[in-house]
């Protein structure tokens, strides 16, 4: 195994943005903030920390940001039980395992979080290694997390593709200098994510499974590495 699929969870392998956009909602209203839904889902995929700053400015009184984050936490462990993964989201990790990818999960999702996660996509046989948030200093648009995936696999950048549903991960592999495929079922504008980096953009895993003979994992499995002399 000499090159790795890197993968989002939330909004790209689990139908789970809209479940975040009311749990942050409602955490940040519980807080006295009043935020539009739509400028909260633009910031899904951020790690918490750096969602606040995003959405509340980096000026803002930051005493409250634990509560804030907790108050999400809560709200939206409520919906694990609800987690359902995409179409084709377990048979896409299934395939490119058994295709010779060290498929490695980069998410900003820890504990019991990151358990119901990969409890709805149900596919941990395929999982090579799980890089969080938690390992890193600074989670994505950051190119830390895609380049800690990096070394889990033991791939170079060049044998890697990340696959993701947001702007942060589009933005996040092209600073790591790995290539990017954007998936829409995160609700995320095909522009958008064109814009950020993304190299070619699918419908969801569903879809990116039925073109993967074409789609940029196809470039990285052709291309070969200097023989040893």
């Amino acid at each position: 195994m000499d090159r790795a699929a890197l993968f989002d969870v939330d909004g790209t392998l689990v139908d789970s943005n809209a479940l975040h956009v009311v749990a942050w909602w409602e955490a940040l209203r519980q807080g006295g903030h009043d935020v539009p839904t739509h400028a909260v889902h633009r910031a899904i995929g951020l790690p918490g920390e750096k969602l606040l700053e995003h959405l509340l400015g980096p000026d803002r009184d930051r005493s409250g940001d634990d509560r804030l984050s907790a108050a999400h936490d809560t709200l939206y462990g409520a919906y694990f039980e609800r987690l359902r993964a995409f179409d084709g989201a377990a048979e896409l990790l299934s395939t490119l395992a058994g295709g010779g990818w060290k498929v490695v999960l980069v998410t900003s999702a820890k504990d019991r979080e990151l358990e119901a996660l990969r409890a709805a996509v149900d596919a941990d046989a395929a999982i090579s290694a799980t890089a969080t948030a938690d390992d890193v200093a600074e989670g994505k648009p950051a190119p830390d997390p895609i380049e800690h995936a990096l070394s889990l696999a033991g791939v170079p950048a060049e044998r890697a593709v990340l696959v993701g549903d947001s702007v942060w991960d589009m933005e996040a592999a092209r600073r790591a200098g790995v290539l990017c495929v954007g998936l829409l079922c995160g609700g995320i504008p095909r522009a958008d994510l064109e814009d950020a980096g993304a190299a070619a953009v699918y419908d969801d895993a569903k879809d990116l499974l039925a073109h993967l003979d074409t789609a940029p994992f196809a470039k990285v499995r052709a291309e070969r590495e200097p023989s040893a002399e």
